[in-house]
């Protein structure tokens, strides 16, 4: 599916509805489908930094998260079919993964941040199943973020929410990206932990 898009700043963002983001994010592809979800914030940082639109410019799916993308989008004469905020896409995709017995696993937030939000989560959709949790204060370059890969495919998770906060969150899932092979969905949604 060739999906239109625009291009802010340097960085390219999908014009599509929370539905449409929905359904093609969990649709078995041969890849993961790496989602971002730039802001003003961000393209700000990524007008200042060259380095982060290329970042973003990776994923396969960048969502509209904020009204200033679709203020920004419409004064260049591109308006965009509506705002797609992270938050709202996680929702999306939680409610479609205990639907349909997709597997999530939950990665960000100071210690114990993560497996609280699983326990809400599984209370607000009693079907899901979050097949496991981490915080994200862990050593990104080291021995210990190879145990957390680990960890993470050893839960053999559909989707994969990694929320640490731009642009680290990013860069920790371009960087280990092969390591995900097998997973659906990886969703980039920052503070929504």
């Amino acid at each position: 599916m060739k999906m239109k898009e625009i291009e802010l700043f340097g960085v390219r963002i999908n014009n599509i509805s929370l539905s449409e983001a929905g359904s093609y994010a969990l649709k078995k592809k041969e890849h993961p489908c790496f989602t971002v979800t730039p802001n003003a914030v961000m393209l700000d940082a990524c007008r200042r930094e060259v380095r982060y639109a290329s970042l973003l410019n990776t994923a396969s799916l960048s969502l509209p998260d904020g009204n200033g993308i679709l203020l920004a989008a419409r004064r260049k004469g591109m308006p965009l079919q509506e705002r797609v905020a992270g938050i709202e896409f996680g929702e999306e995709i939680l409610h479609r993964a205990a639907e349909s017995n997709l597997r999530v696993f939950l990665l960000g937030g100071k210690p114990g941040i993560a497996k609280q939000a699983a326990k809400k989560l599984c209370k607000r959709y009693p079907n899901l199943q979050i097949c496991g949790s981490y915080h994200g204060y862990f050593q990104k370059t080291s021995i210990e973020n190879e145990r957390i890969l680990r960890y993470i495919c050893a839960c053999k998770p559909d989707i994969l929410f990694v929320c640490f906060g731009f642009p680290l969150q990013e860069i920790w899932c371009c960087k280990n990206l092969p390591h995900f092979s097998s997973i659906r969905l990886i969703a980039c949604l920052g503070g929504s932990l």
